[in-house]
């Protein structure tokens, strides 16, 4: 009998309804195609960071039992861009989801699973039922023990069908450059790109077109080395390491390489690429063991002297937002784009896995380098204000002015933003356009008004102005500082996710990084580089609200550890809630901090609709086996497990409304 399921109901798994399927081959399927198999599906959306961390963990238990278990990813989208089918299936492929995707976006079947947050998974066993909903990334251990559980369960029972699944992978895709993230103007005149679906840098000709080398072998991985057995998984952001740093560090260029969760430097002479940041490792968020207490010390291949090698097996101890750690010690968080910053003497790295900034110092610690937290309280949002207190949402591009700010395209919240450098190594935060999560569209006009759609990438134009990548609207944005207006200056592009500025004998073009369509693009700007207005309407989430009554309101979030394991309080408590609610007015009690999974909620009657913010964090951990004489055996260390998930959950205050709310977090 499975850990925990003995008082659960059985209930029947929904039909899988939608507009079409992907990965299939071109067949419908249904419930019934999946009976006999471990069915997990998988609730996502392509913007979604925590979506696409919850792929990687998949990754393994997937390969492992393709012959019992399948994967359906039911794809729910967030943004209007989203919903388009063309979109949909150039994330699979870029992505490499190698599983049936449905295509739900009217949200039929995310309503009919009570799903209420990206990611949600859903485990169906063979013959059919519900065994477990889950919230959130963090469920790797979980799950894969929970499907082993089934495997042999339901062998047992004879109600288990082995063989192959129904995925049929794509044609594969053949070109110079595949799903290509952001692009860097080298000194001698040629540009150097982030080739994310290949795993590996191009360096191009200044034609952007011809390609000169390659650095990386193409595979996914995490391997330091020459340019043909380095190994990168999706990279990103580049940056070029200041001219009198590049002697005495060996490197010339920063990669944000993103689902490795790691920094790497680049050495242009020989393609030699290092890892400068991170352990390989994922930072997760409320976790006791996000720093590496100990290392060894290795000759550095880039230079003479030494480099910290981080110890990965050994044991580990909670970050500290107040402090500086050895850079390679210190787990991150998919790092989507570097900056240097002059003012602050390191390279600011927009970390969107836990929605901060960081500083990255490479000089400091006799060389080894150092990492600190520089803003963001790693919740998601909007916020302003000093960069301690701050909020984003999966901060994806920056770009330095020439006063020394850095501009910020904050993808989830479709907001631009602006770092201002403190003189204490700290930072201010103020944003010239965006709404907030949930506001999106193409407007221009006056910035408090103006709307854009998910923007990746940004840069600086020789005016002064900035010029956003502004992605899901396929379109590059202009906005003005000086009058406070955003103008269109080009439309109908690939999901362009970067953007260079050139400037020749007095004419600008921009390179685009067209990610969609797989290339770089030119495009001359006009004289007076103003672009033009246009109003592509105004968006909103669209996701149902859920219905709740005034006055008293029961929120549950269950939790239930993975067979085999136990709720960690080695380190204090083990759980956390928080909860907060926009307006604030719609919670008249209840908002705030605490570690209990429930929490009694007061909803104001005097206001009609709003949103209800939950955030929830479980930790746990292996049981450790018992010696003959029945005390924990000394020489097994257990693994700890960390599951956390942000709920943003739109209600509406009606007079039947529900007086109880339940969030899975795993239940």
């Amino acid at each position: 009998m499975r850990t925990g399921a003995q008082n659960l109901p059985r209930v029947r798994a929904s039909e899988l309804v939608g507009r079409g399927w992907l990965n299939t081959g071109g067949k419908e399927l249904s419930l019934a195609d999946f009976r006999g198999r471990v069915l997990i599906l998988d609730f996502w959306t392509f913007c979604c960071i925590n979506c696409l961390h919850v792929l990687d963990e998949l990754r393994e238990v997937e390969e492992q039992h393709r012959d019992e278990l399948v994967i359906v990813g039911v794809h729910s989208p967030k943004f209007e861009h989203e919903a388009d089918p063309e979109a949909l299936a150039a994330a699979v492929e870029r992505y490499e989801v190698r599983h049936p995707v449905l295509d739900d976006p009217e949200l039929v079947t995310w309503g009919a699973y009570t799903a209420r947050a990206w990611p949600t998974l859903v485990v169906i066993d063979p013959e059919g039922y519900i065994v477990a909903q889950m919230a959130g990334e963090g469920h790797g251990s979980a799950i894969a023990a929970l499907v082993a559980e089934l495997i042999a369960e339901h062998s047992a029972k004879g109600t288990l069908r082995r063989g192959a699944g129904p995925y049929v992978p794509p044609a594969p895709a053949s070109g110079t450059l595949r799903f290509p993230a952001k692009a860097l103007a080298l000194p001698n005149g040629n540009l150097l790109v982030a080739d994310a679906g290949h795993h590996s840098l191009a360096e191009l000709a200044p034609d952007a077109e011809t390609l000169l080398r390659r650095i990386g072998s193409g595979e996914r991985g995490l391997v330091d080395g020459g340019p043909d057995e380095a190994r990168f998984s999706e990279p990103n952001g580049l940056c070029l390491v200041p001219d009198d740093l590049t002697a005495s560090l060996g490197y010339d260029v920063v990669v944000a390489d993103t689902v490795n969760h790691t920094l790497r430097g680049v050495r242009l002479a020989d393609g030699a690429v290092f890892t400068v940041a991170g352990t390989g490792r994922q930072f997760m968020v409320g976790g006791q063991e996000n720093v590496l207490r100990s290392g060894r010390i290795d000759e550095n291949p880039a230079v003479p002297g030494t480099r910290l090698v981080p110890d990965l097996d050994g044991a580990a101890m909670p970050f500290h937002a107040g402090e500086d750690h050895p850079a390679r010690t210190v787990n991150l968080s998919s790092p989507w784009d570097v900056e240097w910053s002059a003012e602050l003497g390191a390279f600011v790295v927009a970390m969107a896995g836990n929605h901060t900034l960081w500083a990255f110092d490479p000089v400091a610690r006799e060389g080894h380098g150092s990492v600190r937290l520089l803003a963001g309280t790693m919740n998601e949002g909007l916020e302003d204000g000093p960069g301690a207190g701050a909020w984003f949402a999966q901060p994806s591009g920056l770009a330095r002015a020439a006063d020394g700010s850095v501009w910020l395209a904050d993808s989830e919240t479709s907001a631009l933003r602006r770092i201002l450098p403190a003189d204490d190594g700290g930072a201010e935060i103020r944003t010239a356009v965006g709404q907030g999560l949930f506001d999106f569209g193409h407007r221009d006009g006056a910035a408090d008004q103006a709307l854009l759609q998910h923007p990746l990438g940004v840069a600086t134009l020789p005016d002064g102005s900035i010029v956003v990548a502004d992605t899901y609207n396929g379109a590059l944005r202009r906005y003005d500082p000086a009058t406070a207006e955003v103008t269109t200056l080009a439309k109908d592009l690939a999901e362009p996710s970067d953007v260079l500025v050139e400037v020749v004998d007095g004419a600008v073009h921009l390179v685009v990084v067209e990610s969609a369509a797989h290339r770089l693009t030119r495009i001359a700007l006009p004289a007076g580089l103003a672009g033009e207005v246009l109003d592509g309407g105004a968006h909103r989430m669209a996701r149902p609200a859920t219905d709740v009554g005034a006055g008293p309101l029961r929120l549950d979030v269950p939790f239930a550890p993975a067979p085999g394991q136990k709720l960690d309080d080695r380190w204090g408590p083990s759980t956390s809630l928080q909860v907060s609610a926009t307006p604030p007015e719609l919670l008249l009690s209840g908002a705030g901090n605490g570690t209990d999974l429930f929490r009694d909620l007061v909803i104001n009657p005097e206001v009609a609709e709003g949103v209800l913010h939950v955030t929830a964090k479980a930790a746990s951990c292996d049981e450790v086996p018992l010696l003959p004489n029945g005390e924990p055996d000394p020489d097994v260390f257990p693994a700890c497990h960390l599951v956390q998930q942000d709920w943003g959950v739109p209600v509406r205050v009606v007079p039947d409304g529900d007086a109880g709310l339940t969030l899975p977090l795993r239940g």
